[in-house]
């Protein structure tokens, strides 16, 4: 195996992946969606090619995996339905992945999808026709590709409501973890609770500047292109290093921007900012940060 020899150029993988369906009676016909799909993304050399290869019968393709080697030297490959500690999402049920990392940088993510399961996947805007060997879409063509699938939609006043409660109340809880100096687990509570809530409601102060029609990326890929360089760098100030008083300056710094984020969207939306339980969780996060090491109680 030669890791790094020339890539394939975009054309020479698009013309490999249609031809292996054309040649193969199998395959009815072939979508793609994902990024190279979406005319808002820059094109560069790291898009992948997501790809689905609409069938009739499943079952003959998985007898020997080995039939996707034609595609190509590979680095790695991961069949998400056929593990067990990372099983594939409950949606792909009754399908098949083929995740193909190959030794020239390229990458295709094909899908392999039974006719009578095709209605599910092509609500996806994204998704576009590359070949249609039996007119499969001849009666109902797919419209045009774009990202409105992606689109932030506006939360209803309970959702927003929800998103400060969830983020106020975990902040109350990384008080008394980084009282007791517990890193890792402060990282891990910032990172997939409190961060997430964050980022829910930078979804929405953006959404809010673009009529909800934006698309910010899976897990704000894009927030650099929407949001103001110093509103993107208060954003970087709440990746805190592992160390305890990066991650008390880190904590108050997300403190400060999911206020400021949440004050300007409940103003937006005409929504009420729940104010009594930023105050309270505030003042609780400072008096914490106060405490000594062997102090007997919260407070006296």
């Amino acid at each position: 195996m030669i890791i790094g020899k020339t890539s394939r150029t975009a054309s020479d993988m698009t013309e490999l992946i249609l031809e292996v369906a054309r040649k193969d009676h199998r395959i009815l016909a072939v979508l793609q969606d994902g990024s190279r799909s979406n005319p808002n993304v820059t094109p560069d050399i790291f898009q992948d090619f997501d790809i689905i290869y609409v069938i009739e019968d499943l079952a003959p393709f998985l007898q020997d995996h080995s039939w996707v080697d034609v595609f190509g030297e590979r680095m790695i490959m991961q069949m998400p339905e056929d593990m067990e500690l990372y099983p594939a999402d409950s949606e792909l049920d009754g399908t098949f992945s083929y995740l193909m990392l190959f030794t020239d940088g390229n990458r295709i993510d094909l899908v392999m999808i039974p006719l009578q399961k095709l209605d599910q996947f092509t609500s996806d805007s994204l998704c576009k026709v590359l070949l249609d060997k039996n007119g499969i879409f001849n009666a109902s063509p797919l419209p045009q590709a774009s990202d409105a699938s992606y689109w932030i939609q506006k939360p209803s006043e309970r959702s927003f409501t929800d998103c400060c409660n969830e983020y106020w109340f975990t902040t109350a809880s990384l008080g008394k973890a980084l009282w007791r100096g517990e890193v890792v687990y402060v990282q891990e509570l910032s990172n997939q609770v409190t961060r997430a809530a964050l980022l829910q409601m930078l979804d929405w102060y953006i959404a809010c500047r673009h009529d909800f029609k934006v698309d910010t990326g899976k897990w704000g890929k894009f927030y650099h292109r929407y949001l103001a360089p110093d509103l993107h760098q208060k954003l970087l100030a709440t990746y805190a290093t592992a160390n305890l008083p990066d991650l008390w300056e880190a904590t108050f710094a997300s403190m400060d921007l999911f206020r400021y984020l949440a004050k300007s969207i409940a103003a937006e939306l005409g929504y009420d900012y729940p104010e009594h339980w930023d105050q309270h969780v505030a003042a609780h996060l400072n008096h914490v940060k106060t405490l000594p090491a062997n102090a007997q109680r919260i407070y006296d």
